[in-house]
């Protein structure tokens, strides 16, 4: 659609307004802008066709469907509007200030398709013809509207009004008056327009999402997680757990990332309408930071909360001489990054694993405030940290995954891995040269080692006149008579890193003050060479500055198979192993099977020798089809059933015939470890049994549904699975899921080898029907690829004779080194992806839940009953 009405009454060089811009195609997005231009109104924009549908609403929407509000129509806005927030000059078109009042998406009230261009085309028709009703999702807005031509009252008038549903209501929607985005309200934004969305608050994450993937999912969890914590009383007061400084980043399994945040710890403590926010050394932060204060109020829950409070700049990177400066709303955007609960409506969650603490926090965060989730970050360390440092961020923090809440306690549970060298330091003093009109010159620093402070450097640098007055003034009561370090230092001496300068005289200071420095190096004898100040401290002891040493990462993150659990160490090429008593022979042992990911043929066979208590079950008495990749993933690969003569003697073997064929042919029979472990030693990357075992060759075990995709999302995949998760259900028949490892979802039904392989697939088809019926608009049942028309494919055809399928625990031979792994029904969220099981967390979650699928191998199920009770 055309902008040129747009553009014609703007001026670009003079108005902040956007010019263009381009929907995702995956959803359609509704804005609603508050606006004071010459009469407060609000603009009603629905994206259509890439640009933005748009209605000047004088009187703003309302809930009750007793209400009709005029509504003009005017020119088309571009995408990019939906988020404009700010100020229009005077001078220009609409001039005056907005706010982004309610956004969301929205779809067609009735649908006739489940196609998104459908939709829109369908809504293109309702407007032409004048009577549009659309769904509407967004944070206060929420139902069914309608926009209806209000024929009589001019080309451009129209009438919107709520229809009737469970979200009508008489209240006035319009008193919640607060930006959805920046949380302005408009005269808020009169005062400070150049701190909006999208250039503060999330900026910094938003960049940091696009490379990596986020952790938390929220959902329904809540009180799940809650039944895992013990009931507690309300504390007042917590020291909050500490990180190690660590020398590098790295990459390991079991470690989740975040921001290292440049500002002040800072814990909540709400209970019963009673707040109070606390630094790490139990210093009150309410007045302080009475904004962030404010909103802990509104916040309305009991817990406890841990945090980071930091002052971001226009490109929302957190500047701590900014937050140590910070006075009012004036100075900066003052944000509160909350990382972690505590404790929650009586309950202590100190001993609850960190991922379980993260999703509760995320299910209990206020919508917009400025109280933000640090996000966690699932990804490379090694990755994240230049990412962050392209940024010019501080740093990263890793923490393990499973780790507790452990207070005051620095451990290696919880690293920091720094972009740039740092350190606080206690100022024992300072200097003022000879001629110069300057405050001071430079401060005299140190560190507590053994008791005694200990001198580390001459700091002359990072502060301008008006922080050097302000330092004066908080260093006159602590002025002393005598050098408080344990060996004076000789303010006038040069060192090898200066040139020297004028003479200086020291005045000598009680060590009590903290800041926080930048420095090249530190030196041999203990002395900060080009040290910068950054700004003062007052959330720590000075008694507790010491030197932070970085720690060697290897000493503390193992390889992604602990050396200790390794079946298959590094270094030799072959090796040679006993395994249920037989010899086997691994050759190759570096060869790289996935490129990207460095995974080693090592690797493979280490990680089926560590699944193997988990795997073995669904392998043990099924003939095998071998899917061998000899050279990995890129490699060629080829099937091999035929075993005869190519094995060694002791592996069990299945004679079968061919079709037209009497020659007798053997596949290889999944027994024990070491056969298990000899297969993937020809590289077989997955593992592919029969559903039935050489006992009841022609009664399969469990009956499969895999659901295919084709063009379809995950996220449709998912609700495929949830709906035939409900058609088992209302037949009375338990299912159990995994992901293939691939692109879709495998459901079992246990059958117990007591029915064959056609009365297995009938029974499937039977059920996959009734799961087409429900979703037809994305489903299929057809197996030719190009009748399915894009649809995915039901596929109840797995359930025939020699037909197989990647067992439960089998790697795959995909990016990531991604796994078939079994899942708990309400794992299957939307977000869920198949990269979230892998090479690298399989065996740490096996072990951790145990086989879930188990009960699929059980006595199975009784179809008769089954069929007498759904007549």
């Amino acid at each position: 659609m055309s902008l040129t009405e747009y553009k014609k009454k703007r001026s670009f060089k003079k108005t902040p307004e956007p010019s263009g811009g381009k929907g995702t195609g995956k959803e359609l997005r509704f804005v609603i802008q508050k606006h004071d231009a010459s009469h407060l109104h609000y603009d009603f924009r629905l994206e259509m066709e890439g640009v933005l549908k748009s209605w000047a609403v004088p009187k703003g929407p309302s809930t009750d469907p007793d209400v009709k509000r005029l509504a003009m129509m005017v020119e088309d806005h571009p995408y990019d509007y939906r988020n404009f927030e700010g100020i229009i000059p005077k001078d220009q078109y609409g001039g005056g200030t907005v706010i982004v009042w309610d956004e969301g998406t929205y779809s067609p009230a009735e649908p006739e398709s489940d196609d998104l261009k459908k939709q829109e085309k369908q809504l293109l028709q309702e407007l032409k013809n004048g009577k549009l009703k659309i769904n509407i999702k967004g944070k206060k807005l929420k139902g069914i509207y309608a926009l209806i031509k209000a024929y009589g009252r001019g080309e451009n008038s129209w009438l919107l009004m709520k229809l009737e549903d469970k979200y009508a209501g008489q209240s006035d929607i319009l008193l919640k008056d607060k930006s959805v985005l920046s949380r302005k309200t408009i005269a808020q934004m009169e005062k400070r327009p150049d701190h909006v969305y999208g250039s503060t608050q999330e900026k910094v994450t938003k960049a940091l999402e696009k490379k990596v993937k986020i952790v938390e999912s929220g959902g329904s969890r809540l009180k799940d997680l809650l039944k895992k914590a013990v009931k507690k009383p309300f504390f007042e007061w917590v020291e909050p757990m500490l990180t190690t400084l660590v020398n590098e980043p790295f990459d390991e399994p079991g470690w989740i990332y975040e921001i290292k945040w440049d500002g002040y710890r800072a814990v909540a403590f709400m209970n019963k309408g009673e707040v109070s926010l606390k630094s790490r050394n139990d210093k009150p932060f309410e007045k302080k930071f009475y904004p962030v204060y404010e909103q802990l109020k509104e916040w309305g829950i009991n817990a406890i909360i841990d945090g980071e409070v930091v002052v971001v700049n226009e490109k929302g990177k957190a500047s701590f001489g900014a937050l140590q400066n910070w006075r009012n709303e004036s100075d900066g955007e003052l944000l509160y990054y909350v990382f972690d609960v505590l404790w929650y409506n009586g309950y202590d969650l100190t001993h609850l694993p960190l991922v379980d603490r993260r999703a509760i926090l995320a299910e209990l965060i206020p919508e917009k405030s400025s109280i933000l989730l640090s996000k966690s970050f699932e990804t490379s360390g090694i990755e994240f940290l230049s990412a962050v440092k392209h940024m010019g961020l501080e740093g990263i923090i890793a923490k393990r995954a499973e780790s507790i809440y452990n207070s005051g306690g620095r451990t290696t549970d919880w690293l920091k891995i720094k972009a740039s060298r740092g350190q606080e330091a206690v100022i024992g003093g300072f200097t003022k040269n000879e001629n110069s009109n300057k405050p001071f010159s430079s401060l005299l620093v140190g560190l507590f080692k053994q008791g005694k402070f200990i001198y580390t450097g001459k700091v002359g640098a990072g502060f301008n006149i008006d922080t050097q007055k302000e330092l004066l003034t908080q260093f006159q009561p602590l002025i002393i008579a005598q050098s408080p370090f344990a060996e004076e230092p000789d303010v006038n001496k040069p060192n090898r890193f200066s040139f020297g300068s004028p003479k200086a005289r020291a005045t000598w200071l009680k060590p009590e003050l903290i800041c926080e420095v930048n420095f090249a190096e530190m030196t041999t004898d203990g002395v900060m060479r080009h040290p910068s100040f950054k700004g003062m401290r007052v959330d720590k002891n000075a008694k507790e500055v010491v030197l932070e040493k970085a720690v060697d990462a290897d000493k503390i993150i193992p390889d992604f198979i602990n050396p200790k659990d390794m079946f298959i160490t590094k270094g030799e090429e072959t090796e040679v192993k006993k395994v249920n008593r037989h010899e086997l022979t691994f050759t190759n042992l570096s060869k790289i099977y996935w490129p990207v990911e460095k995974i080693s043929k090592r690797d493979l066979i280490n990680y089926y020798e560590q699944i193997s208590p988990f795997i073995l079950p669904y392998l043990k008495d099924r003939p095998q089809s071998l899917n061998r990749y000899p050279d990995g993933i890129t490699g060629q690969n080829f099937y091999q059933k035929d075993v005869t003569g190519k094995v060694p003697d002791w592996i069990k073997t299945y004679l079968y015939h061919a079709e037209g064929d009497d020659t007798d042919k053997h596949f290889l029979v999944g027994n024990d470890k070491a056969t298990l472990l000899y297969m993937a030693s020809l590289g077989c990357i997955e593992m592919h049994p029969w559903s039935s075992t050489i006992k009841k060759p022609d009664h399969p075990t469990w009956c499969i549904i895999d659901l295919d995709p084709d063009k379809n999302s995950f996220d449709q995949v998912i609700e495929t699975a949830r709906v035939t998760k409900a058609v088992l259900d209302d037949m009375g028949v338990p299912g159990y899921c995994k992901t293939s490892g691939s692109t879709g979802l495998h459901i079992y039904i246990p059958l117990g080898n007591k029915y064959t392989y056609e009365q297995s697939k009938e029974f499937a088809r039977i059920i996959v029907t009734l799961v087409n019926r429900e979703l037809p608009g994305f489903t299929s049942l057809e197996r030719t690829i190009a009748d399915r028309k894009g649809k995915m494919y039901l596929d109840y055809l797995q359930n025939r004779s020699q037909a197989t399928i990647a067992a439960p625990y089998s790697l795959r031979p995909k990016a990531g080194a991604t796994v078939s792994m079994p899942l708990h029904w309400d794992e299957l969220e939307k977000g869920l992806q198949m990269k979230d099981f892998n090479i690298f967390n399989a065996v740490s979650r096996a072990n951790k839940l145990g086989d879930i699928f188990k009960p699929v191998l059980g006595k199975g199920v009784d179809l008769m009953k089954i069929i007498k009770k759904n007549r």
